[in-house]
């Protein structure tokens, strides 16, 4: 992490750009956190079949700052060598 006029900057959530601010969504004028957010969220159908499986896993620092040195997309770039790994 660097500084810059003594705010600590975070890589995993950077500045944002005026191009940033541009796309962003605004709150209705006069709503609430609650009210801006459930007006934002997609009803989603139920799932048939689970695909995926959430776990929890600890790993060295050196090991996931490789995979998210590109950006977004690294638990999916993470699956993908794993999945060499087991054959799939």
């Amino acid at each position: 992490m660097s500084k810059i006029n003594k705010i600590e900057i975070d890589s995993d959530n950077p500045i944002w750009t005026k191009r940033d601010f541009e796309r962003a969504l605004h709150f209705p004028k006069g709503a609430t956190l609650e009210e801006a957010t459930a007006s934002l969220r997609k009803a989603r159908g139920k799932q048939l079949a689970p695909k995926k499986v959430a776990i929890s896993i600890r790993l060295e620092p050196e090991i996931v700052a490789h995979f998210k040195k590109d950006g977004a997309g690294w638990q999916k770039r993470m699956e993908a060598v794993l999945a060499k790994v087991v054959g799939k």
